[in-house]
């Protein structure tokens, strides 16, 4: 593996750095501006959620730029949008127009989670792809923890009631260097390939990695292209990654773990911490999601995808479980923030860092950024329906029958990666596209 290559795939994976940060940075924020604007319940889930709204729609359409513009055209707009977004929710005056600079991130968060991964897995070689790949997810955990530091500091240290607009506004800095940095990342070579037929600029791109056998490697993704393709999602011939797409995204937002990345000082504060204590222990589930999420990376080509989605889905039972069960019995002040801290662990070594990495791998060269786009819309529509409706369900239901439904939907996860879920360690993308689509 070369020094170019982890280059590309670090600056490629500063979109999840963005994706992370404008996902987590709101939770510091929203209760100052349903306060300002007055929102009801609905309203405020809808100011939250916003962003989400959009990134099911970038995720659903961030396949089509991304096939026809290629990967590094459509990740500069990405990080164009962060930029616009960041700086138009920081100065915004009324209700309407920050809705909209939100959503204009949120399409940012939904593109990048198609783009960044797929560029990433097109770029790297078969026995470091998970881990590299796993990048990705990595900058999206540090993003997080950055936002909830940042939303900390700026809270104890800054004085006024426009502190959340700081706290939105500097994501700008980040996503104008991610463009800048964009600028140095050469074009996808299998995109190249597959797409453009341009062999000669694809070479130039696997010379530059030194990547071993060009000239097979080159007439391997040539050959792997379903030739009968119309280019288009076929559900006969590609039901299995399909599938295995939707699910393991709908598995993974049905763990409840957007709703606590975007309401964790609510959620704290329901279990009476004041406001301080809970920013702080925001603060912590972001580093014990750094942290956790660094083990994965490690042991994600060693142990392979299948064998963390076990240890993650039985921590997550367990934790959830327990999380419901300190709220039915209203001990939860210091047990709920523990569980939700070994929550995030399990979450973070098992389904956090597979999901970018196992939907970017099962689909072929062909249709790759409609599978990825699949799987990205999916997630991100569960996650904009679960962050929706969690105050308005939380505030019906209760806290501890919110966190059972998650407990019984990891019981199915479990019974999804034991029967369903195949390993995609070590094979090369056009052996998998092959072997899956059979």
């Amino acid at each position: 593996m070369s020094k170019r290559t982890i280059y590309y795939a670090v600056v490629v994976a500063l979109g999840g750095f963005l994706f992370g940060f404008d996902t987590a940075v709101i939770s510091g924020a929203e209760q100052a501006i349903q306060k300002l604007w007055e929102l009801d319940t609905w309203s405020h889930g809808l100011t939250v959620s916003i962003a989400l709204i959009g990134t099911v729609i970038g995720a659903l359409f961030g396949g089509l730029p991304a096939d026809k513009l290629g990967r590094k055209v459509t990740l500069i707009i990405i990080g164009i949008l962060y930029f616009v977004s960041a700086l138009g929710s920081a100065i915004v005056e009324n209700w309407q127009l920050f809705l909209f600079y939100r959503f204009i991130g949120g399409l940012g968060v939904g593109a990048s989670s198609v783009a960044a991964p797929m560029y990433i897995s097109e770029i790297s070689p078969s026995k470091v792809r998970g881990r590299l790949v796993a990048l990705f997810q990595f900058n999206i955990v540090f993003g997080i923890l950055i936002a909830y530091v940042s939303n900390y500091l700026i809270n104890v240290y800054g004085e006024g009631d426009g502190l959340w607009r700081w706290m939105l506004g500097i994501e700008s800095l980040p996503a104008l260097f991610f463009v800048i940095a964009m600028f140095s990342v050469p074009e996808s070579p299998r995109w190249l390939i597959v797409k453009r037929n341009d062999i000669n600029y694809a070479r130039r791109v696997f010379l530059l990695n030194h990547e071993e056998n060009i000239e097979a490697k080159i007439k391997n993704i040539q050959e792997s292209v379903y030739k009968n393709s119309s280019n288009r999602l076929n559900l006969g011939h590609y039901k299995y990654p399909v599938m295995l797409a939707i699910l393991f995204a709908m598995f993974n937002q049905l763990s409840g773990i957007n709703a606590i990345i975007y309401y964790a000082p609510r959620i704290f504060e329901m279990t009476g911490l004041g406001k301080s204590s809970a920013l702080l222990s925001s603060a912590g589930i972001g580093l014990i999601n750094f942290i956790f999420t660094i083990a994965a990376i490690y042991f994600i080509d060693k142990l392979g995808r299948k064998m963390l989605m076990h240890v993650g889905t039985f921590g997550l039972i367990f934790t959830l479980g327990m999380v419901a069960l300190s709220f039915y019995t209203n001990i939860g002040t210091l047990a709920v923030p523990i569980y939700l801290f070994l929550y995030i662990a399990f979450f973070a070594f098992s389904q956090g860092a597979v999901i970018w990495v196992f939907i970017s791998e099962i689909f072929p060269n062909e249709v790759r950024a409609f599978g990825q786009s699949l799987g990205s819309f999916t997630h991100w529509f569960m996650a904009a329906l679960i962050a929706f409706t969690f105050p308005g369900i939380t505030a019906s239901m209760g806290a501890g029958n919110t966190f059972m439904f998650f407990t019984v939907m990891m019981g199915l996860q479990w019974i999804f990666v034991w029967k369903i879920m195949p390993e995609t360690r070590g094979k090369s993308l056009e052996d998998l596209g092959k072997s899956l689509t059979k």
